[in-house]
């Protein structure tokens, strides 16, 4: 394999992906939803500003140990509204863009005179591959290029740490488009009709996106038991409870309260464990899961956060390998008589 041919083979996909109208229309759709989330997450940013200045005025004007001063909102709360748009119409577009890759070189019959040229089969997957994630990558760039314009213009600057999360939140989103991609350029290269494979992808999409997270809750409730019940205090015939102040009775429902709190913590981290095992397997699950300990990061202890937004990244790492695999491995064996 000879790097130059694959980054012509390339070229000739990224440009072909810039001047298509299905992948033009797409994106236009995915660049108006980005600006209307845009919207919607300046004026709540707006409005947590104000919230937070009469907080700041309340705390100033009071004396003692009273007067605690708020935290400041964030503006990745912005990017909450296009991390929704990305995983709808980021999807979407991923899928638009890898779905015909390989199914309408075959229906057109142009791949056997692609390779009669001298270029062998993996560069062609390769540049195919490379010249679809460089198209969604120009797409995922203007995303975020408006929204920081628009954030500009309104006079809404980030601070370095918040730069350091938007440039997570950027790679992360570029990993879950390539996942979906992958998986159209799969469904291209074992499909024989771009008809079927847009299908194929699309049923597939909004399985990862809504099928795939509810079984992982209902089988992690299925798993996880029953959910421990708190211990009852003592209600006489008139229907009055009566909270117990001393004697036996007080430390017999504490020692149920302690009880309980630790079936609770087990049945919790029970199902937790059940819920991400699942999600490791859908996309979307892994992406929204890592963005949102990016953005809030003060919901879960630090340690808690690294490990899920590690763990997130690698899931989506590995979906986009698999099916990037098959689809290579799948095309080397093709047979195009």
């Amino acid at each position: 394999m000879r790097v130059k041919r694959v980054i012509i083979v390339a070229g000739k996909e990224f440009a072909d992906h810039l001047t298509s109208r299905k992948f033009l229309v797409i994106l236009a759709f995915f660049l108006m939803f980005v600006l209307f989330g845009i919207q919607q997450g300046i004026d709540q940013y707006n409005q947590n500003i104000e919230s937070y200045n009469e907080q700041i005025q309340l705390a100033e004007d009071t004396d003692g140990p009273e007067g605690v001063m708020p935290e400041r909102p964030s503006i990745l709360f912005i990017f909450y509204y296009l991390v929704s748009s990305l995983v709808s119409f980021g999807g979407i577009l991923a899928i638009a863009t890898g779905f015909d890759l390989i199914s309408k070189e075959k229906e057109t019959r142009t791949l056997q005179m692609l390779l009669s040229h001298p270029i062998y089969r993996d560069e062609v997957i390769n540049g195919k591959a490379l010249g679809g994630s460089a198209a969604l990558g120009v797409a995922l760039g203007l995303a975020f290029a408006v929204t920081l314009a628009v954030l500009l213009v309104f006079s809404i600057v980030p601070t370095v740490d918040e730069c350091v999360a938007i440039g997570i939140i950027g790679i992360v989103s570029f990993l879950f488009l390539l996942a979906f991609f992958a998986l159209a350029l799969s469904l291209s290269v074992f499909v024989k009709e771009s008809g079927h494979a847009v299908v194929y992808g699309l049923a597939l999409f909004f399985v990862f996106l809504y099928l795939l997270p509810m079984c992982g809750a209902s089988f992690g409730d299925a798993v996880a038991g029953e959910m421990p019940q708190r211990p009852e205090l003592p209600m006489d015939a008139d229907g009055v409870i009566h909270i117990p102040s001393e004697g036996a009775a007080l430390e017999a429902y504490e020692e149920g309260c302690r009880q309980y709190d630790l079936q609770m913590e087990a049945y919790r981290a029970k199902k937790r464990f059940v819920t991400d095992a699942v999600s490791l397997f859908s996309p979307t699950a892994s992406y929204s899961s890592v963005t949102s300990m990016v953005i809030n990061p003060s919901d879960v202890p630090p340690e808690t956060a690294a490990g899920r937004i590690w763990g997130g990244i690698v899931a989506l790492i590995a979906f986009a390998s698999v099916f990037f695999a098959l689809a290579y491995w799948k095309f080397m064996r093709m047979d195009l008589r």
